[in-house]
């Protein structure tokens, strides 16, 4: 498998293919040669504080060019980019900058607040280099401003580097305190072949060489891929999402809103002719589905044509809004995959144009794919009627930043192959489909019965009056744990009322006890359920 720096391979496409347009942000179109350019700028920012190899640089930032410039330039100087969720507070970024050692934060003047209230407990951060994106709210003491240490700089000249140099993802911490994950470079290309090389039908590069012949046989046929990611760049999907088109020499179109806008995302499909577009299941779905529906109620549409594949990763992606989105790109197939920060993926759902998809949450395998009792750790055989957990071998992280105990449990070497594990549970049938029980770390235990968040939500959600829901378990005294919906409703239904439907659906002892009606379903940015948001929530 190739073994390159992320940045090496960029730096090739850009010698490569100049003028092609490598990054759209709302109505800014950013050149390969421009992209280059100006992350070698700031890596020369960045050598003058003494970043290098293995430093970490936290970035604080809505979608933004500056976002894909300073991982660009974090990378060219051997660096790894912190991810810092924008929604955080002050004691939430102390803690992902101190647990990462990060000696940089690049943040949006946006933040300035946040920032100065955290920056007393970061006595390791040497360089706050701010950006202002419009904001033109003053700089803080100490702090670079990016314009013009952009202008003071010179392009910093190619550096030897390696495929064993790292990023670290944190995820969102929806059960927790976020965590690091150390992907090394080469580990996340093997893991984004899949949707960058491998669906395509193309053979995997093995040379940087073959990289840039790709990219420009893609290009010069007309077949480069124009990505649409919705998600903020801070969540992984969209990141990674952004990673694989990028090596395949394609653009990447991104939101320039500080707020998800459905309208906008459909008219930069329509203005970019977009051909692929990344989403994070329903919460993503479900309003593009209404603007849609919306224009349609005016007499008008979006030209969705250009569609040719839309990505659902991260968050369960219906059946209803897979057939509504389907009925206006009508030529655009939908790959549905369970992945993770971890890794994966770990089951796949293709649609393709003209077919009716299969029910909700049903995956088929992967090559990679495997089931494992979580008490014993033996390997449960296809079709046997049992659960287990979710385990995918292949290209994965090296494991959890600075905690070697939770990386023994997560990256788990089983009869001598190394599997990654997060904890998602599943029943498989014998022809590999792949039915999700959902996360073990949310697993409700009532009366001694296991039951899994996400059956129960797409159940409920499946109620034509029900716009979102997420299952917590509560404290009971007799049951030990009763199960409890938080839901968001587009029409009026009863509590007794939907627990009947639910009912009807998967067997009685799943079905929530109590529902608590509320009119928004929290979620972070990228989408994922909050389940200690609802469980407070639930609790109150």
């Amino acid at each position: 498998m190739l073994n390159e720096s992320w940045a090496t391979l960029w730096e090739a496409l850009a010698a490569k293919q100049p003028d092609h347009v490598a990054v759209v942000i709302g109505d800014t179109h950013i050149r390969w040669r421009e992209l280059d350019d100006r992350a070698s700028r700031i890596a020369s920012l960045l050598t003058e504080f003494g970043v290098g190899h293995d430093a970490k640089v936290g970035q604080l930032l809505f979608n933004c060019p500056e976002y894909l410039e300073t991982a660009y330039a974090s990378f060219k100087v051997r660096a790894s980019t912190v991810n810092v969720n924008y929604r955080y507070k002050a004691p939430e970024i102390v803690h992902v900058l101190s647990d990462s050692g990060a000696t940089a934060l690049v943040y949006h003047g946006a933040f300035s607040e946040v920032v100065e209230q955290a920056r007393a407990s970061l006595p390791n951060i040497t360089l706050f280099l701010q950006v202002n994106g419009g904001d033109n709210l003053p700089l803080l003491p100490g702090a670079v401003d990016y314009d013009a240490a952009m202008a003071s700089h010179q392009p910093m000249a190619p550096i030897q580097r390696s495929g064993a140099d790292s990023l670290l993802l944190y995820t969102g911490g929806t059960t927790g305190l976020p965590k690091g994950v150390v992907w090394s470079h080469s580990g996340l290309f093997g893991a984004l072949a899949f949707t960058g090389y491998a669906s395509l039908g193309l053979s995997l590069p093995e040379t940087i060489d073959d990289v840039s012949r790709i990219a420009s046989e893609l290009n010069s046929s007309g077949k480069s891929p124009v990505n649409m990611t919705a998600p903020p760049l801070m969540h992984g999907t969209a990141m990674f999402l952004a990673f694989s088109t990028f090596v395949l020499g394609g653009t990447v179109v991104l939101l320039g809103g500080r707020k998800f806008s459905a309208a906008e995302l459909l008219r930069l499909v329509e203005r970019e002719r977009v051909n692929q577009l990344s989403i994070v299941g329903d919460a993503f779905a479900r309003p593009i589905v209404e603007e849609l529906e919306r224009v349609e109620a005016e007499g008008k549409a979006y030209d969705l044509s250009s569609l040719g594949r839309i990505v659902s990763t991260g968050a369960t992606l219906s059946a209803e809004m897979k057939r509504a989105l389907m009925k206006r790109a009508t030529n655009a197939a939908i790959l549905d995959m369970v992945g993770a920060s971890e890794g994966g993926p770990f089951a796949v759902a293709m649609t393709m144009p003209g077919q009716d998809p299969v029910a909700t949450a049903a995956f088929m395998v992967t090559p990679n794919t495997s089931l494992f009792d979580d008490q014993t750790w033996e390997k449960i055989e296809f079709g046997s009627g049992r659960s287990g957990v979710l385990a995918a071998s292949g290209s994965m992280p090296d494991g959890y930043f600075g905690d070697p105990e939770k990386s023994a449990k997560t990256f788990r070497v089983i009869d001598g192959v190394r599997y990654t594990i997060p904890g998602d549970f599943a029943e498989i049938d014998a022809d590999g489909t792949v039915h999700l029980r959902g996360r073990g770390s949310v697993c409700i235990n009532t009366g001694g019965e296991k039951v899994y968040p996400e059956e129960v939500e797409v159940a409920a959600r499946s109620h034509p009056s029900i716009e979102d829901c997420v299952a917590v378990g509560l404290p009971d005294t007799r049951f030990g744990e009763i199960v409890a919906l938080v839901a968001s409703r587009t029409s009026d239904i009863s509590e007794a009322d939907l627990i009947e439907y639910v009912k009807n659906q998967i067997a009685t002892y799943k079905a929530p006890r109590r529902i608590i009606f509320v009119d928004v379903v929290y979620r972070s940015p990228s989408g994922k359920a909050d389940y200690r948001w609802a469980k407070e929530v639930a609790q109150q």
